[in-house]
This record gives C-alpha cells, sequence and structure tokens, in this order.
C-alpha cells in the first residue's frame, strides 16, 4: 500500500508513461523549432546591441541598455503576454494589422528579443575581453571598423561567449516549455491536452521531463565540443 489504498501501480503506470512518451515526442518540433528560430534571432539582436553599446553609439546605446535592463527584469511569460497583446494594439495605430498571425510567431519575436538581450551583455563582454592593442593594430594596418570586426575581434571573442552562449541556449530550451500559455502545442501543451484524455498527469509529466533532460544533456555536449573546437583552433587567436 502506499497512500491511503493508493497503490504504486496507481501512483505510477508505466504503460501510460509510455503512451505519453510516444505521443508528446511528436510535438519535439514544435519545440525545436522556437528553439532554433530564437537563437538565431537572439544572435543577431544580441550581435547588434553589444556593438551599439561597445561602440558607444549615445541614442542606440541607451535605448539598447533601456531594454536589457527590462528584460533581465521581467519574467519570460510577461513579455511573451505584452508581445502578445501589446505588439498588435501598436500597430494597429500605424494601419497595420497582425491580428491574424499565427501565434507562434507571437513566441518567436518574444523569445527572440529575450534571448537576443541575454546574448547582447554575453558579447558585448567578451568582445571588450579582447586587447585593446588588437583593435588599435586592425586599424593601424588599413582595416575598416567592419573587417576588425569580422576579422580580428569577433573571431577572438567567441571562444569567450561560447559556454555562455551554450548555458544561455540550454536554458531557453527551458523557457520554450511556456509555449503552451498562448495556445501551442509544444510538448507541454501536448501533455496538457493528454492528460485530460487519459486523466492522469504525473506520467506526462516525466515524460516530458526525460525529453527536456535528454535534449538540454545534448546541447550540452554540442557546445561542449566547439568550445574545446574554438578553445584550440588557431584561427580564433587573433592577431593581425
Amino acid at each position: 500500500m502506499f497512500m491511503q489504498g493508493v497503490t504504486v501501480r496507481n501512483f505510477f503506470e508505466w504503460d501510460t508513461f509510455l503512451f505519453f512518451l510516444s505521443r508528446i515526442v511528436t510535438a519535439l518540433p514544435v519545440t525545436l523549432g522556437i528553439l532554433g528560430v530564437s537563437t538565431a534571432a537572439g544572435l543577431a539582436l544580441g550581435l547588434v546591441l553589444a556593438f551599439v553599446q561597445v561602440e558607444n553609439i549615445p541614442a542606440a546605446k541607451s535605448l539598447a541598455r533601456i531594454l536589457v535592463s527590462f528584460i533581465r527584469g521581467t519574467p519570460v511569460i510577461v513579455q511573451m503576454f505584452l508581445v502578445y497583446y501589446g505588439l498588435p494594439f501598436l500597430l494597429l495605430k500605424i494601419g497595420v494589422n497582425i491580428t491574424r498571425w499565427d501565434k507562434i510567431i507571437f513566441l518567436y519575436i518574444t523569445y527572440g528579443i529575450s534571448t537576443g538581450a541575454y546574448f547582447s551583455e554575453i558579447m558585448r563582454s567578451a568582445i571588450q575581453s579582447v586587447p585593446a592593442s588588437q583593435r588599435d593594430a586592425a586599424f593601424a594596418s588599413g582595416l575598416s571598423k567592419t573587417q576588425a570586426y569580422r576579422r580580428i575581434l569577433i573571431p577572438q571573442a567567441i571562444p569567450v561567449a561560447v559556454p555562455s552562449l551554450g548555458t544561455g541556449i540550454v536554458g531557453l530550451l527551458q523557457d520554450t516549455s511556456l509555449a503552451f500559455m498562448l495556445g501551442v502545442t509544444d510538448v507541454i501543451g501536448r501533455v496538457r491536452a493528454l492528460s485530460s484524455l487519459r486523466a492522469r498527469v504525473l506520467e506526462g509529466y516525466v515524460a516530458a521531463a526525460l525529453l527536456f533532460v535528454i535534449l538540454s544533456a545534448a546541447l550540452e555536449k554540442v557546445f561542449g565540443v566547439i568550445e574545446a573546437r574554438t578553445a584550440r583552433g588557431p584561427e580564433y587567436r587573433g592577431g593581425v
């Protein structure tokens, strides 16, 4: 006996667990799609935000700091609903109607902006970790600012940024579990839907936890390999 007549079998049913696992796997493409799009958007936005701060572009630097402070000070779920309800309202004011957009697009926007704000701090610190002599030597050799970043600064900043970026992406994977709040059928959304059909909850969330653990471990392994390669690669050691 387990708790007042509840048997171990009734508490956790392996056949139900396998039922959930076999079906929530089909929702993985949605979760991975959110992760992939948000990571790409976050890297692009993060690089832009980092650039304007490193280069001290007056107005843009202030806006970047405000955005980063706001993102770091609010939960992702709050950002999600602000984008979902606020963005259509604001755009309607200028005659743009996005109310018919698929809900997942609002998730891409939310996670992209949120990830970009966090990534910008990682990238800014990594770029500023490159010795000033490298920048000076790049300009002295006749490279433009764009060339200096592409050939000298960013390649040397990558090994510094990779570990933190990897941690951020694993964290983003966990945050995607909130996608169901907008009615998107991701892994957690599928668990909730199936739970109402089977009148079971625990097995579904255990199955979801297992998938997230496997995905997180895989991402950590991938970034471990990337970190090792960028750390020892001669092309990332910099120099003019």
